[in-house]
Parts: C-alpha cells; sequence; structure tokens
C-alpha cells in the first residue's frame, strides 16, 4: 500500500466528484488511518471510527454522504449498520471494504440502491476511483 502523508505523485488525485462527507466504520486502527488520509487527501471530509456500533451514535448527529464500512467488525457488523444507516438517511451511498470476497449482497434490506463491494487488498488509487465514482451516480 502506500503511503498516504507522503508527497509521492501516486497519490495526486484528479477529482471528478465534489467533496463528500464520508463515514469510514473499519476496525483494523492502522488502515482505518491510512483510508482517512486518503480520502482526505482526495478533497473529502472523513468522520472514523473503529465499529459499527460507534458509526451508528455518530450518523445520528450528522449526515453523510457516504458510509464506507467493512462488512466484519466489533459490536454493529457492516452489513447491519449501513441497514440501520439507509433507513435514517435514505439518500446515503454504502460501500463496503472485505477481506472475504465471498460476501453475497442481496436486493432486500437497503433503502436506497444496492451497496457497492471492494475486496481487501485493494489499492488506494483504486478506492478512491470506486468513491468518486459512487458519489457521481
Amino acid at each position: 500500500m502506500l503511503d498516504a502523508a507522503s508527497d509521492s505523485p501516486l497519490i495526486k488525485f484528479k477529482r471528478t466528484a465534489e467533496m463528500a462527507r464520508i463515514l469510514l466504520a473499519e476496525g483494523d486502527d492502522h488502515l482505518r488511518l491510512f483510508l482517512s488520509r486518503g480520502l482526505q487527501r482526495a478533497g473529502h471530509i472523513v468522520d472514523s471510527v473503529g465499529n459499527g456500533t460507534a458509526a451508528l451514535a455518530l450518523a445520528q448527529q450528522t449526515d453523510f454522504d457516504l458510509l464506507l464500512a467493512d462488512v466484519v467488525m466489533p459490536g454493529l457488523d457492516g452489513i447491519e449498520l449501513a441497514r440501520k444507516l439507509t433507513e435514517h438517511q435514505p439518500g446515503i451511498r454504502v460501500m463496503f471494504i472485505t477481506g472475504f470476497a465471498a460476501v453475497v449482497m442481496h436486493d432486500g434490506g437497503f433503502a436506497t440502491r444496492r451497496p457497492r463491494i471492494l475486496a481487501k487488498p485493494f489499492h488506494l488509487r483504486h478506492l478512491i476511483e470506486e468513491v468518486e465514482a459512487l458519489l457521481l451516480e
């Protein structure tokens, strides 16, 4: 993975979407920090938490444009978090990041469009591209 804090030209992202407010829920502290920094460098506002319960509590105080959540987390898992959050914020876009490639999403249970899934490991550039494409939908 790239170091999001570096000035590497690989981290200079082409802006395709407006700045978004992103709720990042990821149980791995190092990955959460890395993704948060990368998304911020891409021009987004990122609120990050380590579990689904904390994410849901934060989402009750703030409206977000995108939920970026790991599927498997302590407390409330990412899928249940997304279901609850889309009930509260029907316009929110959802993207899951997961190390479990066999995760299958069903159409039911989400108040909005079907979530996107990005399998780990992934390159930061690919995540940013997917986030920006989703924000433009």
